[in-house]
Formats: structure tokens, C-alpha cells, sequence
């Protein structure tokens, strides 16, 4: 790497570059380090001017609060070939404020110019793991479906679901982050298929005609009419034509309350009364823990989070340099030297297993 060059090309990027593009970076301008801050571009040119850029550091990155750490496989991928020794917390761990959950060391040429794409590609997956685990826990064993990608960036789209995998949802619905995890995405028809048609149960009937039957039978019951009586409609039709309707969605916007304990209950009994006792009550629709949780205890089988997961940022992580050339060294605040922690494990780069 030529830090000089990389320098200049920093602080003229912005007279010549084509911003009729999709605005989202490359894979090839995150390597290069053009997404990173100026100044650690900065600074690798100045060491290099003054022969100091091989300087053997090591550093140590931690977070700011408890959380369930993700982003491993990209920050491999990263440092890929790159003259270092890494020790780090496997994906899905779970950690507590203050402990190191990486540690790189080597010179500093190889990977200080890219800190903030590494913090950067740690937090954001290590959050997103974070909220998927809090509501797989709160729902209690039962399963967590992510249908987070609508509200993030579709670069990062993939990214935010296979962390949501990571930290314990069951399924996702973004076809890319599905199939980076070997696994199909989920999910089966949305309002507008229904809104179009005119009718939930014309919805249902072309559903079951066209999706192979291993396709669950769930259908969304809030667009026309009351939840319940689609509910049981819907249900009458499959049991006529000799079929099984797997499960009814409420998605109910808090236009009209949002789903609510008492709306599940009341669908949960109606539906045994029908004769209906095994078709699963899914729910979606604004869910976070706590409503997961008191979902979850009404009745409910299944829950589609998405804004919860795709919006959660309380993980903050930093990157200390603790020891420079073997001596012990960090700024104030800090304790110099490196910080014990057993859960490390030591990480191979050139022939990781991407």
C-alpha cells in the first residue's frame, strides 16, 4: 500500500468522481480505504513520510454495553492476506461492556488506515445480532422470523439479516441474506398481492394454485376484513377443498389499534371452536421485546420483526492501540498493555474460511 498515493486520491476524490451511481460503496472502495475517516488516512501518510508506518502495534476493540457479537466473517474477509495476528470472540458470543472482543496485532501498515471500516462492520452487525437475540428470547422458544430489510440500505441489507441469523431469528425474508446463510427465505404474500385482487380469500385460492405445497399455507387476514371472521373464512375454504391452512398472519396497523393480546386471544379461541386448534397465529407489525413477550403469552406461534432489528444502535465499539513496538502504551483512561480475556480465539486470515 502507498499511503501517499492513497492520500492524494483521498482529498481529490471529491473533484472527479461520477456521483450518478448507487451512492453505497464498492467492495473494491472499502478495501481501498475510501470509506474510512480522512484523518487515519492522514496518518498512515505521515508515518510512511516519516518511515514509522511499519510500527508494530497491537490494538484491542470493545464495546460500550452488553451485546452478541457479529461481523467476524467480513472483517475476515477484510484483513484477508494481511500480515497480522488476530485473536477474537467467535459470532454469536455474547460479551459485556468494556471486554476486548478482537485484538489485532502487526504493523500498523496493514490495517490502521482501515479502523473505521473495521468499528463500522463490527457495530452494525453486533447490533443487529443484539436485537434478534432479545427477541428470540422473548419469544420464548418460539420462532422469529427478520423481515428487517426495508428499512436499511439494500447494500447493508444482507448484512443486517444474516447478523439477525447470528443472533437467533429463525428465518429471514431478504432473498440475498438467506442465501449467503444457505437457507431459503421466508415469507409469503404481502397486502398488495391482496389489495390488488380485491379479496383475501381470491388471494389464498391463487396462492394454493400456484406455490408448490411445501410453501407454507399462511395467509395475512387484515387487509379487508375483521381479522377473525377472515380468519375462520379462510380456513372453511382449505378444509372444503382438502387441504391445511398452516397459519393466519395479523399484521394490523396501530391505525386500528395494532395487534393486540386480546385480538390473538380472541382469534386462538374462535378458531378451536371452528375445529381449527393447529393453525398458527403469526404476528407482525411494529413488535419489539416487550410485545413479543406479551404476545407471545396470549397466544401467539410465530413473530416477523423488522424496524426493532434493522433500527437498533446502542453498541458503540473503539479501537485502542495498548502496545507499540512490544511496550506497554495507551492514551489516558485507558490501561496500557494487553487485556486478558480467556473467551479469544485465535483467527487465521490467509486460509480463513470465507
Amino acid at each position: 500500500m502507498n499511503f501517499e498515493q492513497l492520500y492524494q486520491k483521498s482529498i481529490k476524490l471529491h473533484q472527479n468522481i461520477n456521483n450518478q451511481r448507487y451512492l453505497s460503496a464498492t467492495h473494491e472502495e472499502i478495501e481501498q480505504g475510501l470509506t474510512t475517516d480522512i484523518y487515519f488516512v492522514r496518518t498512515s501518510y505521515l508515518l510512511e513520510k516519516e518511515n514509522k508506518i511499519n510500527t508494530f502495534v497491537c490494538a484491542e476493540i470493545f464495546a460500550n454495553d452488553y451485546g452478541v457479537f457479529a461481523g467476524l466473517h467480513e472483517v475476515i474477509h477484510l484483513l484477508r492476506n494481511k500480515n497480522l495476528t488476530i485473536e477474537s470472540l467467535e459470532e454469536g458470543d455474547k460479551f459485556e461492556p468494556k471486554e476486548v472482543v478482537m485484538r489485532i496485532e502487526g504493523p500498523y501498515s496493514q490495517f490502521g488506515y482501515l479502523e473505521t471500516v473495521i468499528l463500522g462492520i463490527l457495530a452494525s452487525s453486533s447490533n443487529w445480532a443484539t436485537a434478534a437475540r432479545l427477541c428470540k428470547e422473548a419469544a420464548n422458544g418460539k420462532k422469529v422470523i427478520c423481515f428487517g430489510a426495508r428499512f436499511v440500505h439494500p447494500s447493508c441489507a444482507p448484512v443486517m439479516e444474516r447478523s439477525a441469523l447470528i443472533g437467533g431469528v429463525d428465518e429471514v425474508s431478504c432473498i440475498l441474506a438467506a442465501s449467503l446463510a444457505k437457507k431459503e427465505p421466508k415469507g409469503t404474500i404481502p397486502h398488495a398481492f391482496i389489495i390488488i385482487l380485491g379479496d383475501t380469500l381470491e388471494a389464498a385460492k391463487i396462492f394454493d394454485k400456484h406455490i408448490p405445497p411445501e410453501v407454507p399455507r399462511i395467509i395475512l387476514v387484515d387487509t379487508f376484513k375483521d381479522e377473525v371472521e377472515e380468519s375462520i373464512r379462510i380456513a372453511k375454504f382449505f378444509k372444503e377443498i382438502g387441504k391445511k391452512l398452516d397459519g393466519v398472519r395479523l399484521d394490523t396497523p396501530k391505525e386500528r389499534g395494532r395487534v393486540t393480546p386480546e385480538l390473538v386471544k380472541e382469534l386462538k379461541e374462535k378458531l378451536k371452536l371452528e375445529g381449527f386448534d393447529d393453525i398458527k397465529i403469526v404476528v407482525s407489525g411494529g413488535l419489539d421485546p416487550e410485545r413479543i413477550s406479551i404476545l407471545e403469552k396470549a397466544g401467539a406461534d410465530i413473530f416477523g420483526v423488522g424496524s426493532f432489528i434493522a433500527s437498533y444502535n446502542k453498541l458503540q465499539f473503539t479501537m485502542d492501540i495498548k502496545e507499540v513496538e512490544n511496550k506497554k502504551i495507551t492514551k489516558r483512561g485507558r490501561i496500557p498493555g494487553k487485556t486478558h480475556n480467556p473467551k479469544l480465539k485465535s483467527i487465521k486470515l490467509a486460509n480463513a474460511n470465507l
